[in-house]
């Protein structure tokens, strides 16, 4: 598991509903599926109508778009390194790094912010990337 990174309460320090706890676990287990490669179980974690939004594509809807994005988005080894998790009423905002462990230098940082449904399946994903003005 993913074990680099900090889970935040919800704003001011209050606890997240029970939903949005579970929505945080989901996302985690998002995360180390990714970094294993096992897109199956990824997408077990999946809304049937998930959307994931990158920077310059068009969204992509539905798991198997979704997972396909996730793939084409990074290197087969660049593994997702989850700094910090805060989160607030069916809103999860991760922020990591995307790193390939070829070469320690490339790093590209992220902040993912995530919509979590009822079921607290991921219902939405919209990132963005760290870039030099």
């Amino acid at each position: 598991m993913n074990t680099n990174y900090s889970a935040g309460a919800g704003s001011w320090g209050l606890p997240v509903d029970p939903v949005t706890a579970a929505g945080i676990d989901h996302i985690r287990l998002v995360y180390d599926y990714l970094n294993a490669g096992d897109l199956d179980a990824c997408g077990s974690l999946l809304h049937d109508d998930v959307e994931f939004e990158l920077p310059g594509r068009p969204a992509a809807r539905g798991r198997t778009a979704v997972l396909h994005a996730h793939r084409a988005d990074a290197a087969p080894t660049a593994r997702h390194e989850i700094d910090r998790i805060v989160a607030h009423d069916h809103c999860v905002v991760a922020v990591g790094r995307l790193v390939d462990p070829g070469t320690e230098e490339s790093c590209l940082r992220f902040i993912d912010c995530f919509g979590i449904a009822d079921d607290a399946m991921v219902r939405s994903c919209t990132r963005y990337y760290h870039t030099t003005p």
